[in-house]
């Protein structure tokens, strides 16, 4: 496993486990399984309804709490300053946990423009002590900015919907320019043309790998954090195998070329759930 130093100075494994559309009763058996591979670092949300499925795991694990780096996330309804300490002791509780490694901004949701409270109260959260790191998830440069502007602590990463079809290079350059980590959902575009495409099985072939890691392996050699998600235990062993080899410049640059902008999920400007 390879760490990055976020920008508050902690380490967080580069590689991590989602557990996004895990029905809770499954949850616990991926998360196991992907504890047994060898993840240390777990990804989970209270809008995913399976934060006591993921402490129970964790729970069961005879790794020590400190090996461990947990994720979750306040979800839309839950924003404002108030609200967010509520839902974090909510998450601590279902979780089972002392403290969060890291705690994100699910969207920003700028129609209801409370993200820079909700911040605050991480920001808070954080200074108490009682998680790790803060960050963001699905934040466009506009709202990055905002918290730059208007907030006390940089988040260390922002949480971004990320494969070769969405490179996002522009919010890329931006968060390296403020030392924030990008982190990629859906890193496989939900597991869609990308796997079974005959040029990039071609340089699969070349490493003895698979498409999948193959695209995990660009996004790892792209400096980003990545949290591919599966309840398959062959396929979590899969995404785990990416640390043995490398990918050439040009094989690089031409997974760069597959980038069209194409979205699997919701754009943060119109992301208005609750």
């Amino acid at each position: 496993m390879q760490n990055v130093t976020l920008n508050n100075g902690v380490s967080m494994p580069q590689l991590g486990f989602g557990v996004w559309q895990v029905e809770d009763d499954k949850a616990t058996s991926a998360v196991s399984k992907a504890l047994e591979v060898g993840y240390t670092s777990i990804d989970t949300a209270m809008i995913y309804k399976n934060e006591v499925g993921v402490g129970k795991a964790i729970k069961q694990s005879d790794i020590p709490r400190e090996k461990l780096f947990i994720t979750t996330k306040v979800w839309n309804s839950d924003q404002g300053y108030d609200q967010t300490l509520e839902a974090f002791d909510a998450s601590l509780e279902r979780l089972g946990l002392e403290y969060i490694d890291l705690y994100l901004i699910h969207w920003p949701t700028p129609k209801y423009d409370n993200y820079v409270d909700t911040y605050k109260a991480l920001e808070k959260l954080y200074k108490d002590g009682r998680v790790k790191a803060i960050g963001v998830c699905n934040f466009e440069i506009e709202h990055l900015q905002r918290l730059l502007d208007e907030c006390d602590v940089t988040p260390v990463l922002n949480q971004v919907e990320c494969h070769p079809g969405l490179v996002q290079k522009e919010l890329k350059e931006f968060c390296a320019k403020h030392n924030i980590f990008i982190e990629a959902w859906s890193p496989l575009a939900q597991g869609g043309d990308i796997l079974r495409d005959e040029k990039l099985k071609e340089i699969a072939d070349r490493h003895g790998k698979t498409n999948a890691q193959v695209v995990l392996r660009w996004h790892l050699q792209n400096n980003s954090i990545v949290i591919p998600k599966s309840v398959t235990p062959s396929r979590i062993e899969e995404n785990f195998d990416v640390f043995n080899f490398e990918l050439t410049s040009e094989e690089m640059a031409f997974i760069d070329g597959y980038d069209s902008g194409d979205r699997k999920g919701a754009a943060p400007n119109e992301m208005h759930a609750r």
